[in-house]
């Protein structure tokens, strides 16, 4: 090498990468969760890393999140790329996707995305400037049933029991039960209460009663009243009577009631304590207008949601002169994985996806471990072969140090047979590459 400064190698904080043998992980979670997705009859759609900025922008709620697109070398002048900015999340580019493939659409559309996304926020634990979502949404032209907003958290149910993901619960509420009983107590601004209600586990009982008596002027007394259906949980559509006994009533409570009920009975086959009505949980974005959703760890309250979502009235609205309400679901791949690979929860082995490793007796026999491998890979297995007439034990020691579960011996000389071993149980046995079996 020359005298030239080298570069210092680190990651750029925000932006995580794993090593091989993580990453086999996540990408076998990746897999896992594509097969729920489709199982459920959810198609899927890829949309560009960059949209227009007024597309990011349409809600006006994360302008300050959004990475804006310029080239490094772009000439004085050139504003081409001055209005693109990186997604942020998968749901605003969702709506302009269907605004713009309207006519070529089934609707209900139900649709997953799974893609990563960008946000300009200060990293910390659970949170990243880069991470992978996976969005499930169904959307439809004026009306979308009550059935969606329990099969979507089903399908999150579903998911996380089969990755074995840690002790977990999916909290459910109705930001219609929310704004009919702040209006029932004659509160002026109810989604105003719904902000500040969405920080209880940030800042506190004690924080969110300063807030509202100094932001919202509320009385004590409705503070208590709000405070009290906060604090409200249940495991099925019991809950409803324990919101009905805090004496507030209002059109809009009823039929928030109601959906939250028809939810909770959907849900009821799942395992106790799973599916939670949680009445603190409100989703402080305005979009939301009925069933939101949030899971969150048990062993870790503090840490941030794994899976989130709601009902919306019209995120596309903002593209189309037609009315497309939806609900959607998203898991957090990247916030879930991570807090396991911190906690030593992910049991790691191999660092390739290789089955097995033919070892090269000598350079000339190279043709007859290189046909051995073609048998094999078309057989459904993953084949390295090895790459030079190394020592035999350099190449075993190859595939011991990547976790290569077998080593396949093809013949040293000609008349003598092929011979596999089994890595983990140190068997060496004789075997056909048209007929062997992995153990």
């Amino acid at each position: 090498m020359g005298n030239e400064q080298l570069v210092r190698p680190a990651p750029v904080s925000g932006f995580p990468e794993w090593l091989p043998e993580v990453r086999l992980i996540e990408l076998r979670w990746l897999d896992e969760i594509r097969r729920a997705f489709e199982r459920y009859g959810f198609c899927s759609v890829e949309t560009p890393s960059v949209e227009a900025l007024d597309v990011l922008l349409a809600k006006g709620e994360t302008s300050q999140e959004v990475y804006t697109l310029r080239r490094l070398q772009a000439d004085d002048g050139d504003d081409g790329d001055a209005r693109l900015g990186l997604h942020f999340d998968l749901t605003v580019p969702f709506a302009r996707y269907v605004a713009q493939h309207f006519n070529d659409l089934v609707f209900p559309f139900k649709r997953y995305q799974v893609q990563r996304v960008w946000r300009g926020e200060r990293p910390q634990e659970g949170r990243y400037r880069e991470f992978t979502q996976c969005d499930i949404d169904v959307i439809n032209v004026d009306r979308v049933p009550l059935y969606f907003d329990a099969e979507l958290p089903r399908i999150a149910h579903e998911i996380l029991t089969g990755l074995g993901v840690p002790a977990w619960s999916i909290n459910i509420n109705n930001r219609k039960v929310l704004q009919g009983f702040y209006a029932g107590l004659g509160i002026d601004d109810p989604l105003g209460v719904i902000r500040i209600a969405d920080k209880l586990d940030k800042i506190g009982t004690a924080g969110v009663e300063k807030l509202l008596a100094s932001t919202l002027g509320l009385t004590p007394e409705q503070i208590t009243a709000c405070l009290d259906l906060a604090h409200i949980r249940g495991g099925d559509a019991g809950v409803a009577d324990d919101i009905r006994r805090l004496g507030v009533t209002s059109d809009l409570l009823d039929e928030g009631l109601d959906e939250l009920s028809f939810v909770l009975d959907e849900l009821s086959d799942l395992p106790a304590g799973s599916i939670v009505a949680d009445l603190s949980i409100a989703r402080g974005l305005d979009y939301y207008t009925g069933t939101v959703y949030e899971g969150k760890f048990v062993d870790w309250p503090d840490y941030g949601s794994i899976c989130s979502g709601g009902r919306y009235a019209d995120l596309a609205g903002s593209f189309i002169r037609r009315h497309l309400p939806g609900v959607g679901i998203s898991i957090g791949l990247t916030r879930i994985f991570a807090k396991l690979l911190a906690e030593g929860r992910l049991e790691t082995a191999a660092s390739c996806p290789s089955d097995i490793l033919v070892v090269l007796p000598n350079d000339d026999r190279r043709a007859e471990a290189r046909a051995t491998a073609a048998r094999l890979r078309a057989r459904g297995y993953n084949v390295e072969t090895y790459h030079e007439a190394d020592k035999l034990g350099k190449q075993i020691r190859y595939a011991s140090r990547k976790g290569i579960p077998f080593v396949w011996f093809p013949p040293f000389e000609d008349g003598k047979p092929h011979e596999v071993k089994n890595m983990a149980s140190g068997e060496q046995l004789t075997a056909d590459p048209q007929t062997w079996h992995r153990p």
